[in-house]
């Protein structure tokens, strides 16, 4: 498997980064370079308005999940070398629209991670339920349950602060991006204690981040927008304010997201930039602090291609977080994310050991289908291998793999209709089945997909169809394996293979 990630030639040699002689070995094309540099976007793929804390030597961060399930979480000792290491939660408990197949774009938007008195917590607004929390004592979990902190509607982006005299309080922006609303919050974090004050009305201003530092009170936050806004910071000495203002990346920036402060003293600012079908992307970038104590962000006020990694007191191998899996453990992968809730009687990677059964539930089509299971895209491209046996597929039953986009499905699969089991895909027809092995790929450059089907694992046959990946409902393009159509018939997946290209 071609793990260490995609090859590309290139030199670079910006801001703080040690440049590269023209002879030099080609670079890895994204995160870790292994000359102690790294290369953004240190994750490309859809960890959209990521959020990350330090603990001890320990990096974690959360991102937007939307409408998937559940809320991943991922480890690194460097702040550039991630694995996914579990998730928060294992359904969206708030509203019967994720048991009903309705509620994409919606869930869980701009989540904060945040470790207080030994417990870590989680916070985040859907834009209709309210405000919700989870806690745990280890951030590979268990988690709690949801906790409701506040049924309310278009709340969004919400931060938890707890201060030096004990007092807690949670910042707030409203869905269309503004204003921002302090609230106090009660120590354990599951109640608001006031009806909360605006503190800061500007343009399109979402995801604040309060943090004190030096007496100051800091909110960094996003302005301008999702595709081409660019990071502001407000400090006051009072939390209440007033704030004064500051630019800190000019629109068009990569913005929104955390800031994280290292033992030796470095500041790092973990970010998003809108990619097109991937999503929203995260890089990473220095900060340093001015003798009038305001932060500069990046290279004097602009993002950084190339740069010297954190300084984490040790050198940590190269790391990418895992695509692959063979389904050889009993618990699934904190890789996959279902789309909305799944019905957790009809699959099983125990049923038959070392596969993942997917049971068939009636539905209209591929969006409304329970248990389509995703995983995010990596870079601009790969190939995807799965092996799928189909002995045990029922009439009116379809499954198989597709490219999820939005809530747009184009797919490649197998059929059973009339007693007869053939290769389809979305507006065409293949052979007939007559074995009970099937494998399917998909491939990807760029933005353009295709589908291919395979009967002996070794040949595989284009369907035809041309894919465009697609940036939708808030999200980046997934893979997705799915089973539906029929009441009670099986497919069982051996393995999802996915190489990075070059």
């Amino acid at each position: 498997m071609f793990f260490a990630g995609m090859m590309a030639w290139g030199f670079v040699a910006t801001g703080g980064a040690t440049p590269h002689a023209m002879s030099a070995e080609p670079l890895l094309s994204w995160g870790d370079q292994g000359d102690g540099t790294y290369r953004n976007p240190i994750l490309p793929a859809d960890y959209s308005d990521p959020d990350a804390i330090r603990v001890g030597n320990d990096f974690y961060l959360v991102a937007s999940d939307f409408h998937f399930v559940g809320m991943q979480v991922l480890h690194s000792r460097d702040l550039v070398n991630w694995e996914v290491l579990g998730q928060v939660f294992d359904r969206l408990s708030m509203s019967p629209k994720y048991d009903e197949m309705t509620g994409y774009a919606q869930g869980t938007w701009a989540p904060t991670l945040r470790y207080h008195n030994g417990t870590y917590y989680v916070f985040v607004c859907t834009p209709f339920e309210g405000l919700f929390m989870w806690r745990a004592k280890n951030p590979a979990g268990p988690w709690s349950k949801t906790v409701t902190v506040k049924a309310v509607e278009r709340w969004e982006d919400p931060c938890p602060f707890w201060d030096d005299d004990g007092k807690a309080y949670l910042i707030h922006s409203l869905k269309g991006a503004g204003p921002l609303i302090l609230n106090r919050m009660s120590p354990d974090g599951t109640r608001l204690l006031d009806d909360g004050v605006e503190i800061y009305h500007g343009p399109t201003a979402e995801g604040p981040k309060l943090f004190k530092r030096s007496g100051w009170y800091y909110i960094s936050l996003p302005e301008g927008g999702v595709g081409t806004g660019g990071q502001t910071v407000l400090r006051s000495k009072n939390i209440y304010g007033p704030y004064e203002r500051r630019v800190v990346l000019p629109d068009g920036s990569p913005h929104q997201g955390a800031l994280v402060e290292l033992p030796n003293g470095e500041w790092w600012f973990l970010c998003l930039k809108s990619s097109g079908f991937l999503g929203r992307i995260t890089y990473l970038m220095p900060v340093t602090w001015g003798t009038d104590d305001w932060p500069v962000f990046g290279d004097h006020g602009h993002s950084v291609d190339q740069w010297k990694k954190p300084n984490v007191g040790g050198v940590f191998p190269i790391h990418h977080p895992q695509r692959s899996d063979d389904f050889n453990v009993p618990g699934l992968s904190p890789i996959w994310q279902w789309n909305q809730n799944p019905v957790n009687d009809a699959w099983s990677l125990t049923a038959r050991p070392g596969w993942l059964r997917l049971q068939a539930r009636p539905a209209t089509g591929l969006s409304k289908a329970h248990n389509s299971l995703t995983e995010k895209l990596w870079g601009q491209s790969g190939v995807i291998d799965t092996k799928l046996d189909v002995g045990a597929m029922a009439e009116g039953q379809r499954c198989g793999f597709a490219f999820m986009s939005g809530d747009e499905f184009d797919w490649v699969g197998i059929t059973q209709s009339n007693g007869m089991r053939r290769i389809s895909w979305d507006g065409g027809e293949g052979p007939v089945l007559n074995g009970k092995r099937v494998w399917l790929r998909g491939t990807y450059h760029g933005k353009e997909a295709l589908l291919l089907y395979s009967t002996d694992g070794g040949h595989f046959i284009d369907t035809g169809l041309v894919v465009e990946l697609k940036f939708g409902k808030w999200k980046g393009a997934r893979l997705a394996l799915f089973c539906y159509g029929s009441n009670g018939g099986v497919a069982d997946v051996d393995f999802v293979k996915y190489n990075l290209g070059k």
